[in-house]
């Protein structure tokens, strides 16, 4: 049986694309959803391009019990990816998807997260900052903005005359380099968890 895995995100989806991409031959691992709360999100054009089921919602669907929480039970993921997802996730699918839902976030946290904090907002902030670093943490979602625990940390250098453009472009590059390699990790840790 192979994994499944379900991505929400909410716009162009080159995450999703690279995740999509990263598992098209794997033989243990599978995408079987796209979400995204906006019905007319790029991200679910790739998938329906990429022959993977693909689906939008209202907030009030997202947080109903009978809503989104049935669909994802039918679904029945491993792993729900968040790859730019911009809405708070709701407490009602963390409870049914317990330690099964991780995120990336474009800087090295607990620097840079919380409410508002997405995409350029945040490599505006590190260059208004001129911190000499910045990276990506992959981590487990909680009831919180960008609180959970986290799996995975990769930093990568920022030059005084980095635009935040430039920044962000880097920050891409390690997104799309370790985001499905770290799902993969976290996918085996859970098979080997089980099997002992």
């Amino acid at each position: 049986m192979k994994k499944r895995l379900v991505i929400f995100a909410s716009g162009n989806g080159t995450n999703t694309q690279n995740i999509i991409n990263y598992f098209a031959t794997s033989q243990s691992v599978e995408v079987v959803c796209v979400l995204s709360n906006k019905k007319d999100a790029k991200v679910l054009e790739r998938a329906k391009t990429s022959h993977i089921k693909a689906l939008s919602f209202s907030k009030t669907e997202m947080v109903s019990p009978d809503g989104l929480v049935n669909e994802l039970k039918s679904l029945a993921p491993d792993l729900i990816i968040l790859a730019g997802f911009l809405l708070k996730f709701p407490e009602i699918i963390l409870r049914e998807f317990q330690d099964k839902v991780i995120n990336i976030h474009p800087a090295l946290l607990p620097k840079y997260g919380g409410k508002g904090m997405y995409g350029k907002h945040v490599h505006e902030a590190i260059v208004a900052n001129k911190e000499p670093e910045t990276g990506i943490t992959i981590h487990y979602v909680n009831e919180k903005y960008d609180d959970g625990a986290i799996i995975f940390q990769t930093k990568t250098e920022v030059l005084p005359d980095d635009s935040a453009n430039v920044v962000a472009s880097k920050v891409h590059k390690l997104e799309h380099e370790w985001f499905p390699k770290i799902i993969e990790e976290v996918l085996n840790k859970s098979q080997k968890t089980l099997n002992e």
